[in-house]
């Protein structure tokens, strides 16, 4: 189909992602770009090339401040207060910050020292992203964890004594030879250290991963489904409210940065293997990505970016409802124009055929999921395709 754009677009909010791609023990599940740390991590030489990186995207920048930044990787904890001092400095110097910006960092039980994330908190890092996955022994082992299930708990402890009041747990289900007691003993474990915030999703099989190539034995789907159910009816009953497919949080605790993903703001992308959204005032969205092995990021005879692709009028639906859609309750009809610049009308003939499906709701101010179109949100997607 033949999309026409409309003068409905506005420039949307802008964050910034940041990778520090180096981990104690890369897991065998794991698909991001992260890479076994040496004895010694190159701090320095990262930290003036992430603002190097940075210098050569001010130009999407267009006099907007960040609403917020997260370091991703990787495991980010690795580095010392001062390289992540240092990095917010010239970040900020460069581009601005929101009164009243979040800052997530990710980290691992294995990488807390108590004197190390005070200082995170001091440089004004004001939330953490802490990847517990199981507080079970062999669980853990099975995921090759580094930490135990004392370490973790330890973990959110020292988040709360280090001034972290704002505070994420990452937990998996579906894990090899996982009970249903075992996924809820897990997520009361988790709720009883008093996160703001908790990420429970499926273990699922990557490409290019140890687990792809040597699965494990992993639960049948009608027991998948059991477990889904249970922990869904737990979180809800202790107050943490499903936003977003694998995202409950307390009220008013949704992740801001992962919210401007769903609602499809721009995030500048900086660090071995980042991607980046971003638009123009004139309503042009390119998505793009970094050089991605770590030693070719630090190569100054390399160039950052690695590639870029404009996105057409006929691909801007299923983009945007890729994110939104994963919202449990949507967006208002009215962002689908404010973030594209497509008139709404655009998605009337798809938006009719997942409404007979029951896949989407019928509301003409709201693009929302049924709870059907949640649970098969890939056959929902297909409609939107160009």
């Amino acid at each position: 189909m033949s999309l026409q754009r409309s003068g409905g677009f506005q420039l949307p909010p802008l964050a910034l992602y940041i990778h520090i791609p180096w981990c104690v023990r890369k897991c065998p599940y794991c698909d991001f770009n992260s890479h076994a740390a040496g004895p010694s991590l190159p701090e320095e030489e990262y930290v003036d090339a992430l603002l190097a990186d940075l210098d050569a995207d001010l130009r999407h920048v267009h006099g907007r401040t960040l609403s917020s930044i997260f370091f991703g990787g990787g495991t980010p904890s690795l580095f010392s207060a001062r390289a992540l001092g240092r990095l917010l400095e010239g970040v900020e110097r460069r581009v601005g910050f929101a009164g009243d910006i979040e800052i997530t960092l990710e980290a691992n039980p294995g990488t807390f020292e108590q004197a190390k994330f005070r200082d995170y908190r001091r440089l004004g890092i004001n939330r953490l992203s802490i990847g517990v996955q199981s507080f079970q022994e062999a669980k853990l082992k099975a995921l090759g964890r580094i930490h135990d299930g004392n370490e973790a708990v330890r973990a959110a402890d020292m988040a709360r004594a280090a001034g972290f009041d704002n505070f994420n747990l990452d937990l998996m289900h579906g894990l090899p030879e996982q009970s249903i007691e075992d996924a809820l003993f897990d997520l009361r474990t988790a709720i009883a250290q008093g996160p703001t915030h908790l990420s429970w999703y499926q273990l699922t099989m990557e490409p290019n991963t140890v687990f792809w190539s040597q699965p494990p034995a992993l639960p049948e789907d009608d027991l998948l489904w059991d477990i889904q159910e249970a922990g869904q009816a737990l979180l809800a009953e202790q107050g943490y409210a499903q936003y977003e497919v694998s995202a409950y949080a307390q009220a008013g605790q949704a992740a801001r940065h992962n919210l401007n993903y769903w609602t499809f703001g721009d995030f500048l992308g900086i660090g071995a293997g980042a991607h980046a959204k971003l638009s123009s005032p004139a309503g042009q969205i390119a998505r793009s990505w970094k050089t991605r092995l770590p030693k070719d990021y630090l190569d100054p005879a390399k160039t950052f970016q690695a590639g870029e692709r404009l996105l057409t009028a006929d691909e801007l639906p299923f983009e945007f409802l890729m994110n939104a859609l994963r919202l449990t309750e949507g967006v208002p009809a009215s962002l689908f124009t404010a973030r594209t610049g497509l008139p709404l009308a655009q998605l009337d003939g798809a938006r009719r055929e997942a409404e007979a499906r029951k896949l989407l709701l019928a509301d003409p101010t709201r693009l929302v999921a049924t709870r059907e179109g949640q649970l098969f949100l890939n056959d929902l997607l297909q409609h939107f395709l160009p």
